[in-house]
Order: structure tokens, then sequence, then C-alpha cells
């Protein structure tokens, strides 16, 4: 498919009645295992993820370094890829477009809680850089009105949630990712709020599973950096395991 055709499939993704379910992966190998297995759809890429395997913190690693893994990644794989893209990286515009010329046809992009004005600035930049590539780019545009909402009352955060949400699809955003651990409460409150299928969520411990959100609206749900931790957990306990004289298990798939 073409890059435009790419990112229509995605965008018909977040509008149909069944929740959009991405597993987030971090290099080409990743990307490759969860694209082998029939029911993907979609690819989403974890920031938090690539910005490990390169040693950056969560947020901190450049623009180059991250444009580069997600284009490797869209050109490895044969179903779409949306990327995480941080904040956009002080021109979300510009990024969005190298972004689409790499392959990619879908973002999240925070709001980090700045003014409510630029934040919509920001959706602005980048649903204008996507239309001047042809691009019906799926902008999930996330905002932070829980995980860095502080002290301060959860009701607060959902109206905070709310009002962004709207100004942010208003502004041309295909969806609204609203990480944190959502309880059906809060989420049935964000979907009245946003929109039906308008909402985003992570799957987080503790969170309700895919299937009660895609009863309450909901349109998408990735699991950030949970993949990754698995990973590494399973490397690590399996490195455990050989320096107490295991072996290596039989059977293993030739994902690599």
């Amino acid at each position: 498919m073409t890059t435009s055709a790419k990112a229509q499939t995605l965008v018909d993704l977040y509008d149909a009645p069944e929740i959009l379910r991405v597993v987030n992966v971090w290099d080409v190998v990743s990307a490759r295992a969860v694209a082998k297995l029939p029911e993907t759809q979609a690819i989403a890429t974890a920031g938090h993820g690539i910005a490990a395997s390169f040693g950056y913190d969560d947020g901190t690693i450049p623009r180059d370094i991250m444009l580069d893994m997600v284009g490797r990644i869209a050109a490895s794989v044969h179903v779409p890829v949306t990327a995480d893209l941080d904040d956009g990286y002080d021109d979300a515009g510009e990024t969005t477009r190298l972004a689409i010329a790499a392959g990619v046809v879908g973002a999240n992009v925070e709001d980090r809680l700045k003014p409510l004005d630029e934040s919509i600035a920001v959706v602005e930049a980048i649903v204008k850089a996507a239309e001047a590539e042809g691009v019906p780019f799926a902008l999930n545009a996330r905002t932070d009105a829980f995980v860095r909402a502080g002290g301060r009352p959860v009701e607060q955060s959902i109206a905070d949630a709310i009002q962004r949400g709207r100004a942010f699809i208003d502004a041309g955003a295909t969806s609204v990712f609203v990480p944190g651990i959502l309880d059906a409460h809060v989420t049935r409150q964000l979907v009245e709020g946003i929109g039906e299928r308008k909402v985003s969520v992570i799957g987080l411990p503790g969170a309700l599973s895919a299937a009660q959100y895609e009863k309450l609206g909901v349109a998408r749900i990735s699991y950030g950096p949970l993949p990754q931790r698995a990973a590494l957990t399973a490397l690590q306990e399996l490195a455990a395991s050989l320096y107490k004289g295991g072996v290596v298990p039989d059977g293993l798939p030739a994902l690599n």
C-alpha cells in the first residue's frame, strides 16, 4: 500500500466498532515479531522503549535518532505504523513531515499540560503538515491530564482532559490519548465528553481489559513500555537460569 492508503487504513481502524489493539514495539526485530501475528492490524512504536534502547531517558532521545528508528520499523512491516513522537520536538509540523517521509502514518504527540492554546497550535501544525503531504495522518493527540495531575481531585483531571480532548478533535486530531489507570466510571465520562470512538487508553496493570474498554466506546488501546519490560524480564530470567547451570529451552521459534 501507499503511505496515504496505509494512513487511511489506520484512520478506519480508529473509527471501527472494534477497539484497535496495538502492541508497542521498539526496534525492527520486535516489530517483525508482532507483525507476524495474524491479529496484528497496526504497529505502534514505544517512545519510552526506543529511548531506553539507545540509553536515553523517556522524552530525551534526539529527534533524528527517533525518526531513524521509526522509519526502519515502518519499512520492515506491511501494516500501518503509528509512532510516539514525544512532544513534537519543538517543531511538530516539521517532525510530522519527516515522519511521513519515513513511512509513518500516525503519531502520539503529548501536550505535557502546556497552556491549552499552545497545545492546540501543535495539533494544528501536525494536521496542516499532513494535509500538505496529502496523507490522512492519524494523530492520537495525547493529554497528560492524569499522569501530570499532581494531587488535584480526579474530577478536575476529567474536566481538563475533556476540555483539551474536544479542542484537539476540533483542531483535526483523529483521537485523544488519555494515559493513566482509567476505571469504567472515568472512562465513561471521557467518552461522553470527548466522543464515541475518539478516546485512546493504555493497558496498565490495574486498568480495564481491552474488551471492557471497547464496550465503553474507546477507540484504541496500547501498552507503552510494558511489552519491552516483559521481553527484558524474560531475558533476565533466562540469563539468571543460565548462570545457575540451566540450559536454553527447546523449541524456541526463530523470530530473529
